[in-house]
């Protein structure tokens, strides 16, 4: 008698999960590290973090030019096959001026919501983060937030409406060293336009004028923008509040913001505005942020002392 086989067999795939506990199977799945293409890799869509080729990033450069990328990146598979960094954004592009063609990545099986949070608390681990850029990182993760089920209502005075629900604002000030009224804050600047932002960003407009700046339209915070430029002066803190409550009750015009711009205040014209980005580029990262003035004066009576220096020798 002739023995039968079976026509049934399984695929190996299938075998090796049979053969495989959950956890292993779950840790193949989501994390896996490999070398991938720079050209197969997109950046996070609006992306809140920049990245700058500053003295740090010399230094990133260098660090991956002898020992390569020692933490992968993190990336998500796309769709389309094609790979979403979510954090390694200062990684990637090193790799880019080190002249190298992959990068080092872990791909992680993360949806989009997910893949916005993790971006957001990974950066969060910078050691300066402009105020744009916490911003607009507030507003992608509360916005995740809510789409993955919790209130995110954001309106509280002095921002808005009064608030109905605080449980994501308090969640994420729990995880930050931002208070909730300051997460409120910060999120309202990414209602301003581009101008004012940088403004913020430089120091030459304060968080609470900023905010209130950020309940007027367009036109009105253009033609803002535009006294700032004319008059060299920035408004005060009493001033955009007046600003806004003549826009809420529809009386702010450019005649009104030229006038309330126009007016004296104290020390306007002798205040000197230091770019902080450009300040902390020229002074040793040992320098804690608190003696930053000291220094800076120390550096200038130093300055000082070789003017005169160099002026009594061209004397003689």
């Amino acid at each position: 008698m002739t023995e039968r086989k079976s026509d049934f067999t399984l695929p190996t795939n299938m075998l090796d999960d049979l053969f495989s506990t959950q956890e292993e199977r779950d840790d193949a799945k989501l994390s896996k590290i490999r070398d991938i293409p720079l050209i197969e890799i997109d950046d996070f869509p609006e992306h809140p973090f920049k990245v700058r080729d500053d003295e740090d990033m010399i230094q990133l450069v260098e660090s991956v030019k002898k020992r390569g990328v020692i933490t992968p990146a993190t990336v998500r598979q796309k769709e389309d096959g094609r790979y979403e960094l979510v954090s390694g954004h200062r990684r990637k592009r090193a790799c880019e001026l080190a002249g190298f063609d992959t990068l080092r990545c872990e791909v992680v099986d993360l949806n989009r919501d997910e893949a916005t949070i993790l971006m957001v608390e990974s950066n969060y681990q910078r050691s300066q983060i402009l105020p744009s850029e916490k911003a607009y990182a507030y507003k992608m993760r509360l916005e995740a937030m809510k789409r993955q089920g919790e209130r995110t209502d954001l309106t509280c005075d002095p921002l808005g409406d009064k608030l109905a629900g605080t449980k994501s604002v308090m969640l994420l000030a729990d995880k930050s060293d931002d208070s909730k009224t300051q997460i409120q804050r910060y999120i309202r600047l990414t209602n301003l336009v581009p101008e004012l932002l940088d403004y913020v960003d430089e120091g030459r407009i304060k968080m609470r004028p900023a905010v209130e700046l950020s309940f007027l339209d367009e036109d009105s915070q253009r033609d803002v923008v535009d006294e700032i430029d004319l008059n060299d002066a920035t408004p005060s803190h009493d001033q955009t509040i007046r600003m806004r409550k003549f826009f809420e009750e529809g009386k702010l015009t450019t005649e009104a913001i030229q006038a309330i711009m126009s007016e004296e205040k104290p020390n306007q014209r002798e205040k000197i505005v230091l770019r902080g980005d450009r300040v902390r580029q020229l002074i040793p990262k040992n320098i804690p942020i608190s003696q930053t003035e000291d220094f800076v004066c120390k550096a200038l009576e130093h300055y000082n002392k070789f003017l005169r220096s160099r002026a009594d020798r061209d004397s003689r």
